[in-house]
């Protein structure tokens, strides 16, 4: 093993992508990002879908920058992928398209989520077998309305790869389904590491479409067809981001640590050997999503800074650096606290035309003054998710009969004082917010662990912790 390992995460977000450079020595893991691109589905003919082609050039301008900022001599070990959740490509033996891409926001999933939601027994059998609740974005759902609204897909189509199993194609030549970004489609069997024969039954869908999913840090080979990264390994990490994003968290090893990866969306959640089922946790929505290694992530999706990225959009000013963000967050932690918050599970903040008019309707309708400013939005916004985070940390404590001791919160809420600050006092715990890329860092460790340059989790997750800058927020 070379004295510096260095590797590369394609970390591809909703809204942004980026390739960022590791380089793991004594120890210490150097990140630097090479390469960031803007993300956004595309409306067309009132669907939403995603323009993978792009994608994919960006990825590989990435990968190219990458290996040109190596040291003279350098070789870049591996690459792994990961993306947000549940989107999914589906190709022939071959391995084209054979259909478009859709985004998880597109509408078309709604007819089927009214249809279980509105069918008890379904809907209590099916999270029954998955451990996944009945949401709008779930893979499941939009695989159900591509089959019976295009029926000739089950000719067409012969695999089912989610987008980092999609980039490791194209990457490796090799379609595998990865466990991780299994877990998030409401078809993998909760008890097991395979796909659940009852969920692919309620939903009509072809099994063969699915591999047994594969472990994260599984060797996909050599990367093919890309001169540049001749000799690079492809590493299937943990293909969802959030899955990447808490292996990174420097975790306490008793289990009394609460994650929150926060971003467009809050997701909040804790490692555990067992999932949480049963009537109360689908009351609940919670999401039994997987870690790489098997175990459990029950989770819970808190809508999250989508409120605060949508009311930006109705402003002609909004922050465009770190210094206009800084301005805009000490001109909210100025402002008194709200009379009321939001009640941030209102499903109108779904994907609204304007996410302001949905504010203020909701404020409204419970005849509550609305914002001045858009300094008065924010405050409003990080105090009532501050709220909604603690409200699925209680819904955790009651279910999983455990006590949490500290709330850890990586992604781009961790560099929101407001944000931390109202989540340390709607809890009444600490806060310990990392400056830390919380997806890549996670991809990285996969890769470093599968290469042979770490041991495991805990030994890289103990050396990270070490050179970690952290802001702790107590609760006021």
């Amino acid at each position: 093993m070379p004295s510096t390992v260095f590797s590369a995460a394609v970390d591809l977000g909703a809204t942004s992508g980026r390739v960022i450079l590791g380089a793991w020595s004594k120890n210490r893991l150097t990140l630097t990002e090479v390469h960031r691109f803007p993300n956004s589905f595309r409306t067309l003919g009132g669907h939403d879908y995603w323009d993978l082609g792009t994608l994919w050039h960006e990825a590989q301008t990435g990968l190219r920058k990458a290996v040109a900022a190596l040291p003279r001599g350098a070789k870049l070990a591996s690459v792994g992928v990961d993306t947000w959740g549940v989107d999914f490509a589906l190709v022939n033996d071959a391995g084209r398209l054979v259909f478009p891409v859709h985004a998880y926001r597109d509408a078309r999933s709604q007819p089927g989520l009214k249809r279980l939601a509105h069918t008890r027994a379904a809907l209590e059998r099916v999270y029954a077998a998955t451990g996944i609740p009945n949401v709008f974005y779930n893979s499941s759902l939009h695989l159900e309305e591509t089959v019976a609204n295009c029926p000739a897909i089950t000719d067409l189509a012969t695999r089912c790869l989610f987008l980092p199993d999609y980039f490791n194609y194209l990457l490796s030549g090799r379609m595998e389904n990865e466990l991780t970004i299994a877990s998030t489609t409401q078809l993998l069997d909760v008890h097991s590491t395979d796909w659940s024969p009852a969920a692919l039954q309620h939903f009509r869908l072809p099994p063969q479409w699915f591999s047994p999913p594969i472990k994260s840090g599984t060797r996909l080979g050599k990367v093919k067809n890309f001169p540049e990264l001749a000799g690079t390994q492809v590493i299937a990490v943990p293909g969802h981001d959030t899955a990447a994003a808490y292996d990174a968290m420097p975790a306490s090893p008793d289990g009394t640590d609460l994650f929150l990866s926060s971003g467009t969306w809050s997701l909040v959640g804790f490692e555990s050997d067992k999932p949480v089922l049963g009537a109360d946790a689908l009351a609940a929505r919670i999401s039994n999503e997987r870690i790489g290694d098997g175990r459990y992530r029950p989770l819970t999706n808190v809508i999250g800074l989508w409120l605060l990225e949508g009311t930006m959009k109705d402003f002609a000013t909004r922050p465009q650096n770190d210094q206009e963000w800084a301005a805009l967050i000490t001109a909210a932690e100025k402002l008194p606290a709200p009379a009321a918050l939001l009640d941030v599970v209102d499903p109108a903040f779904t994907n609204p035309a304007s996410m302001k008019a949905a504010i203020d309707a909701q404020l409204k309708k419970r005849k509550l003054a609305t914002p001045k400013n858009l300094a008065g939005y924010t405050r409003l916004i990080c105090d009532s998710l501050g709220r909604g985070h603690a409200d699925a940390m209680r819904a955790f404590e009651r279910m999983a009969a455990r006590k949490f001791k500290r709330v850890l919160i990586v992604g781009g809420g961790s560099k929101n004082r407001l944000l931390c600050q109202a989540t340390a006092n709607e809890t009444g715990l600490p806060v310990v917010s990392f400056a830390l890329e919380g997806t890549a860092v996670g991809n990285l460790a996969s890769q470093l662990i599968s290469l042979g340059a770490v041991k495991d989790l805990a030994t890289f997750r103990r050396h990270l912790g070490a050179g970690l800058k952290q802001t702790v927020y107590t609760p006021r």
